[in-house]
């Protein structure tokens, strides 16, 4: 009988009763013919893979990293509550010893969702890796954290709710933003001044291969995995940079996602995108899955996979390898960069604007966070919407020195109540979840 060298724990839920519409990329086949071959392939019956059913996360865990407008149940369905569901419950066996590494393969995807939530960002509601991750550090200690998002689209919202967070290194490695949704994740963009250089983002030129790719993941983030040393790597594992991608222009195979796999050596493995439903997904997951277990995944190939259509050009190993190595130095410069970001105890705004295009809903945004030697910083974000909602979301993090929690309480305290249709306050050093209605 063939034995797993990790044992490795799944979960599937394709979320039969959700569609944005019955045609969409988005849709429950995308895992259905994944599911079939992992069945088909005998995954089930190799001794350490074992199948987890999904939980269901409840309105406090996604209080711990969302401010839902106007309320939880106003943006989600049942679906999304088991997809959450679903990492949670990976996350807790692994956390619990029961395996060494888990893959939730569900859907809805989450990592365009924000941490202010006025509604659906490209597919999502809410960010399923973040909500996994804060339910860890509440129940089970975790402090340092490692997301690597390998989905092809830039993962906008998980970058945003860990901009100001030390403590979470978030990578995204995506195909560039200036030719595909959602038009963010330039190598600029490294964290809020409490956190520089810990958001890392990495380009990708159209057209990046294996070859690219894999360049990427040995130069530049598995050296910034060793120096960062989390507690848990998290891989969002999106697989839209398929060759056969309908959404993308990236030239990744399913060896070199089991490959990635390999070398990241990911706790915990999160689907995202990915909608070349047949000849995709059930390859590169079958892949991925071999490659968590410690098995050989040298026979999982596409039957039109063809290595000699698939090279990257000199162009685009040249532009990769460049834009590797501003990264590595923004990441070596990262202390610096904090140091002249602002002066301890100084208040930053930042002024945003956000489209929610599965909703059709514009927000605007103005945040002010206290800067802080210490710890993350306490913000508040004032967010107003086209719906008509107007609220104040207030934020204690995890870390929050004594200064910082004041400086969130009295935030709260002095919201204008004329001004928003509800204050919201997320402390997370009590793990508490405040409202106040005008």
């Amino acid at each position: 009988m063939l034995k797993a060298s990790k044992k490795t724990g799944l979960v599937f839920f394709p979320a039969f009763d959700w569609a944005i519409d019955p045609t969409h990329p988005e849709r429950e086949e995308r895992l259905l013919y994944t599911q079939d071959q992992v069945m088909e392939e005998g995954i089930f019956d190799i001794n350490g893979i074992e199948e987890y059913k999904p939980d269901l996360v409840t309105a406090e865990d996604i209080q711990r990293v969302h401010f839902c407008v106007p309320d939880e149940a106003a943006i989600t369905t049942q679906s999304h509550l088991i997809s959450a569901g679903g990492a949670k419950a990976i996350a807790r066996a692994v956390m619990e010893k029961e395996i060494q590494r888990g893959f939730a393969l569900i859907r809805p995807p989450g990592h365009h969702a924000m941490r202010v939530a006025h509604g659906g960002r490209g597919f999502c509601h809410i960010n399923m890796e973040a909500i996994m991750v804060e339910y860890l550090r509440q129940e089970h200690g975790v402090k340092r954290v490692a997301i690597v998002d390998t989905d092809c689209h830039h993962g906008d919202g998980t970058n945003d709710i860990y901009w100001h967070d030390p403590d979470t290194l978030f990578i995204s490695l995506h195909q560039d933003g200036r030719t595909l949704y959602p038009g963010t994740g330039f190598t600029h963009e490294l964290g809020g001044p409490n956190a520089k250089g810990t958001n890392l983002n990495i380009p990708l030129p159209p057209g990046t291969s294996t070859e690219g790719y894999l360049y990427v993941i040995n130069n530049t983030v598995l050296p910034i995995l060793e120096e960062f040393k989390p507690d848990l790597i998290i891989n969002s594992a999106g697989q839209d940079n398929h060759y056969t991608d309908p959404l993308t222009n990236m030239k990744f195979s399913a060896q070199g996602y089991a490959e990635m796999t390999r070398l990241l050596k990911p706790d915990i493995a999160v689907l995202e995108g990915g909608y070349a439903i047949e000849g995709a997904l059930p390859y590169v997951n079958l892949g991925i899955i071999l490659a968590l277990a410690d098995m050989d995944f040298s026979s999982v190939v596409e039957p039109d996979y063809d290595p000699v259509r698939l090279e990257q050009t000199s162009h685009v190993t040249d532009k990769i390898k460049r834009t590797s190595d501003v990264i590595n130095r923004y990441w070596s410069q990262r202390k610096e960069l904090r140091a002249k970001a602002g002066t301890h105890g100084e208040i930053q705004q930042r002024n945003r604007e956000i489209f929610y295009d599965t909703d059709n809903i514009f927000e605007r945004q103005k945040e002010k966070i206290r800067i802080c030697r210490d710890c993350g910083g306490a913000f508040e974000i004032d967010s107003q919407a086209s719906t008509g909602n107007h609220v104040l979301c207030v934020h204690i993090p995890l870390n929050a020195c004594q200064d910082c929690i004041d400086a969130g309480h009295a935030m709260f305290r002095n919201a204008d109540m004329d001004r928003y249709n509800r204050a919201f306050l997320q402390d997370q050093t009590q793990d508490h979840y405040t409202i106040k209605q005008s």
